[in-house]
Parts: structure tokens; sequence; C-alpha cells
């Protein structure tokens, strides 16, 4: 196992990778039970693949369990869910002393972890994801949060995990897609600040999709490093952090208007957004047009949809898409934030992009022959 701190001071914690952290769960999170019970919150998938696992593991070393299990998809991070699941927590009595374990991908990692932030003014929780997006990113920081109908994670807050468990083993029972969901938010790591590991990517990129073992672990133990550093930096995204957002603007915007349906999958849409942020720069004049054309390159080597008017969820138009924009969390006054770039690995805030350049952007592309 490779272990990772995430460095916050007094609130610093570890995410530990590897193969046997499933089988391990037990003894890795009785530290941090003293009551010895932990609540597992799940989705119907990932209960009926490795719950028993988890639950044989808890109970190996004395920790009784109790499992809310709930839909699977984005759907599920909204208000009536989290109030159920905060009525269930408190239906089992729970104690500020138990544990709450996120094990499942980003949504459930986001809507329990909000679940554990609010219930009782806060209770530990332990981050277990089962998807590759959510182990290379969702997991790691502290962000939680819930969808509305206006737009994507607009309802949260900073909560961080007692510890992350990424076990490789479990992302064995993804679907292909999945996993190219996982991998959009890996090479956005390269082109954020690290255009070496963007050439690893672009060498590597095809086995991290088919599964190759060794090589997903080294992408998750990268993707974490990176994450971890940068939010020890910037917990709260008032600065570097907000760079992980690349192509996040536009992903939210094409999530809200397909509706949180489970159409268009959120690692799908940054994968789009990546293209776009890059597109949009270099209509900018801020980024060489060869490196717009070789991320989006890569993008659909990989596997990507990246044409507007074919990706699920549509049909999408600019007015639409640039409304769902006006809610981003990072709009400062009204205006427009988003993170673009002057080069592969160069990502850097802008506060300054006008609607109008967005919407010709937006048009250009939807009207491409």
């Amino acid at each position: 196992m490779q272990i990772i701190t995430v460095p916050l001071g007094a609130r610093s914690y570890d995410v530990v990778i590897g193969d046997q952290a499933l089988a391990q769960a037990g003894a890795l999170v009785a530290p941090l039970a003293p009551r010895k019970r932990a609540f597992v919150i799940t989705d119907e998938n990932v209960a009926r693949l490795h719950l028993p696992a988890l639950r044989a593991s808890l109970d190996a070393s004395g920790i009784a369990s109790i499992a809310i299990v709930l839909p699977p998809g984005e759907h599920t991070k909204r208000f009536a869910i989290l109030e159920h699941v905060c009525n269930e927590l408190i239906a089992g009595e729970i104690d500020r002393k138990d544990l709450i374990i996120a094990f499942g991908g980003g949504v459930i990692g986001d809507l329990a972890g909000f679940a554990a932030g609010i219930v009782k003014r806060g209770v530990d929780f332990v981050q277990f994801p089962t998807t590759l997006l959510a182990q290379v990113d969702s997991s790691v920081g502290g962000k939680t949060a819930i969808d509305t109908p206006a737009g994507k994670n607009l309802i949260g807050l900073f909560y961080q995990p007692r510890l992350v468990l990424a076990d490789i083993g479990v992302l064995r029972t993804l679907p292909e897609r999945e996993m190219l969901a996982g991998y959009a938010e890996i090479v956005k790591y390269g082109l954020v600040d690290d255009p070496a590991f963007f050439d690893w990517c672009e060498a590597y990129g095809a086995a991290i999709r088919e599964g190759a073992h060794d090589t997903i672990a080294r992408a998750v133990a990268v993707s974490v490093q990176a994450k971890a550093r940068i939010v020890g930096a910037d917990e709260r995204e008032s600065g570097q952090r907000a760079l992980l957002n690349l192509g996040h603007t536009f992903a939210h915007a094409l999530e809200a208007c397909a509706g949180f349906d489970g159409a268009l999958l959120h690692g799908e849409a940054v994968a789009v957004g990546l293209a776009l942020a890059f597109d949009l720069s270099a209509q900018l004049g801020l980024c060489p047009r060869q490196d717009a054309v070789r991320v989006r390159g890569h993008l659909e080597r990989m596997g990507y949809g990246l044409d507007l008017r074919t990706l699920p969820g549509g049909p999408y138009e600019p007015g639409a898409l640039l409304a769902a924009m006006a809610y981003d969390k990072k709009n400062e006054a009204g205006r427009l934030t988003f993170i673009l770039a002057r080069g592969i690995g160069q990502a850097f805030v802008s506060k300054d992009v006008s609607a109008e350049a967005v919407r010709t952007l937006l048009t250009a592309e939807l009207a491409a022959v």
C-alpha cells in the first residue's frame, strides 16, 4: 500500500492506495471508531458487489455496521435524499463518536460527506471511493455538496474526512465507460500544471481505460499527490485550488442542462469541458492553437464524444448553457470566471471572459459541419 498525506495541520489525514484496503478496512478505521459503530452509506450497485466484504472486515475488527443503501446516480445528490440519510442516521441513534463511511463513487462521497458535516454538527467520516473518478479527485479535499435544479454542487460545505481508502482492486468491477469518466479527472492534472504527466497520459491513457492494474495505481497515486499538495496549500479554493476546476465551468453547465439524469456522466462532461476550455483559450489568443488541437485529439483517441450536437443529454443550446454558467460558484459580482490555459500545463484563473466570447465558441461548436 502507498500512503499519501493531505497536509492540513491538526486535520491532516492519509489517503491509503493499494489492493487490500477493502480486506483491511476494519483494522484501518478502528482507531477512528471509539464506539465500535459505523454507518455505511452506499448505493445499490456498490452494496451488491462489495458491501458484504466491507461489513465482514468491519465485523472482524469488532465494529458493528449499519448500512444505508441509496439509489445509484447523480439524481441521488438532492435535498430529499440528504434529508432521508440524515433521518436514517438519527433514527439509528448516531453518536458523535460513531463513524460514517462513504462507500461509493463521487455521488455517495459528496452526499455522505455533507450529511456527516451537518448531523449533530459534525461526525467523523471516512471516504472509501469505489470509482476511478472518486479515487483520483472527489474523495480527496473535503468538498461535499448536493445539486439543485439551478446547477451542480450549489449547496454544500468543506468538511474533511479522517481517512481515504482507495482500493484499486474494486475498480475491476467498473465498466469501461466509468473508467473513461474517471480518466478525465486524471488527465486534468497534467493539463493544469504538469505537462510531463500529460505526456505520460498520452502514452498510457489507453491502458488505464482498459484496466491495466499497475498503470491505474500509478495514475491514482500521481493524481492524489497533486491534489493533496494543492489542497494543503489552499483548502477553501481561494487561490490555486480553483485551477482544479479546469473544464468544469463548461462541464457543470452541460450536466445541469442534461438534467442530472445519468445520460451524461460527470467525467464525460469534464472531458468535453477540457476541450472547450482549451478551445476558448486559443480563440482568445491565450493558448497556441496546436495545444488545443493536441488536447482534443488525445481525448478523442481515448474515446470521448466531444461533439455537442451528439452529446448525450442534449440538445444543448448556447443560451441555456450560458444561463447555467451564471450560477457557477466561481463567479464574482456577476462576472463569469473560467479556468483557462496559456498552454498545456499552464492553467490560470480568468475573471474577464465575456459572455459573448463564450457564446461565439458554443455557437460555432453547435454549428460545426
